[in-house]
């Protein structure tokens, strides 16, 4: 068992004890044994219990668009990407692909995501009839900008926030668009519609050298400083990607406890630096790993992500799979309710196979520190075993039992069939 807090231990012969979708205890095996009755007791030999993955900054609906041809910088991407979103993207495509991400997810251990994409009631439809915990972005445009009027936006996210207030696994929060795309007038809207809903928010910031351009030439500071400026950086507020940030940004998060949601493998395929990540978090900034949109990342893999956070700037695989987990959880403003291994948590949990070969660590002297090793560097999400949603299976024995997979199946090929020919 890895309770993730504290980092890097590892609990030999333990024992969860689960009641209501809660973490009621975690002890040796055979003290748990004594002190509770199961209806249902679960046993696992060789494998490693886990707090269920956090993916803090997906698109999921994306998912549907996943195979174009991936093509960097990230802002010739966009070039790229937009006209065919336009073209293709509509409701129903949006909630199919969310239904394909949210199966993808589960399957990899991934029980909480926050979403940030057009169509938000397509995902938070799909995602409550899944159980699995949900944060989706209500987008807001200009009407100067591609987008729709702002008024359109708050008035969907009126409708959505009151569909989802006392919704059990599905929450909301702002979406709006890069910081040069939208005036003061809107961005103060967003603030003080905000305020009054007490709603989080989370924007891209500083993704590529254009977009902290842009907003220098259009409003004299760079992004972090001119939200800053307007009020809408403080704790609940999440930067996405971040990847330029000069001594002045880093001075701005740590004024303001704004969160941040780093998308490595996204970044590194469209030739992006990366966000400082170990940087960040040294300064004790809550940060998580994201896996952006499928269409440029590919696979939705937080475990890939920690991966590549460990191999950055000397990270340790028991630190990356904290940003993994808890580090997810604390920058969704979760961390008292997901995130760890600790009595009064929801049950949220993820099992790894540790049979295989590659798992194996024979030399290991520091047992928190291998088994973390083991399952960043020996194992694939392929060695998810079981998950579990506030104590409900989702997947057992390495099966998906939320969804009909052979139903999916059938939804991408339609789907294929239907957009392969508008890319000719």
């Amino acid at each position: 068992m890895l309770p993730i807090a504290p980092v890097n231990t590892a609990l030999a012969d333990h024992a969860i004890a689960v009641s209501d979708g809660r973490i009621v205890a975690l002890g040796p095996s055979a003290e748990m044994n004594l002190r509770f009755s199961a209806r249902d007791r679960i046993v696992r030999d060789e494998h490693a219990l886990l707090p269920g993955l956090v993916n803090p900054f997906t698109q999921a609906a994306m998912t549907a668009l996943r195979g174009l041809p991936v093509r960097g910088p990230r802002s010739q991407w966009r070039e790229f990407i937009r006209p065919l979103e336009k073209r293709l993207m509509s409701s129903e495509l949006a909630r199919d692909g969310a239904r394909l991400a949210i199966a993808e997810m589960l399957l990899a251990g991934i029980t909480t995501f926050a979403d940030h994409y057009v169509f938000p009631e397509a995902t938070a439809r799909v995602a409550a009839a899944a159980r699995i915990r949900a944060i989706v972005g209500l987008p807001v445009w200009d009407s100067e900008s591609a987008g729709p009027d702002p008024g359109d936006g708050f008035a969907q996210a009126e409708r959505l926030w009151d569909e989802y207030r006392s919704d059990p696994w599905v929450s909301l929060y702002f979406a709006p668009q890069n910081a040069a795309g939208l005036v003061d007038a809107t961005l103060i809207r967003i603030r003080r519609v905000a305020d009054e809903l007490d709603a989080r928010l989370a924007m891209e910031l500083h993704e590529t050298p254009e977009a902290v351009q842009e907003c220098v030439a259009r409003y004299g500071q760079r992004p972090l400083q001119r939200l800053r400026t307007l009020g809408l950086l403080r704790p609940g507020a999440m930067g996405i990607r971040m990847n330029h940030l000069d001594s002045r940004d880093y001075g701005v998060i740590a004024g303001t406890g704004v969160s941040v949601a780093a998308c490595l493998q996204s970044d590194a395929r469209l030739g992006a630096p990366a966000c400082p990540v170990w940087q960040l978090d040294h300064q004790h900034v809550a940060l998580g790993l994201g896996s952006a949109d499928p269409a440029s990342t590919g696979a939705i893999d937080i475990l890939a992500e920690a991966r590549c956070a460990a191999l950055l700037d000397h990270g340790n695989p028991p630190d990356a799979l904290r940003l993994a987990t808890l580090g997810g959880a604390a920058a969704l403003g979760l961390s008292a309710t997901i995130g760890s291994l600790e009595p009064g948590k929801a049950a949220d949990l993820v099992c790894f196979d540790l049979r295989p070969l590659a798992c194996q660590t024979p030399a290991a002297a520091d047992a928190g520190a291998a088994v973390a090793a083991a399952i960043l560097f020996g194992a694939t999400r392929g060695a998810i075993t079981d998950v579990w949603t506030s104590g409900r299976a989702a997947v057992s024995g390495g099966q998906l039992l939320t969804f009909d997979e052979s139903e999916l199946h059938a939804c991408a090929r339609h789907w294929a069939a239907r957009i392969q020919p508008e890319l000719r």
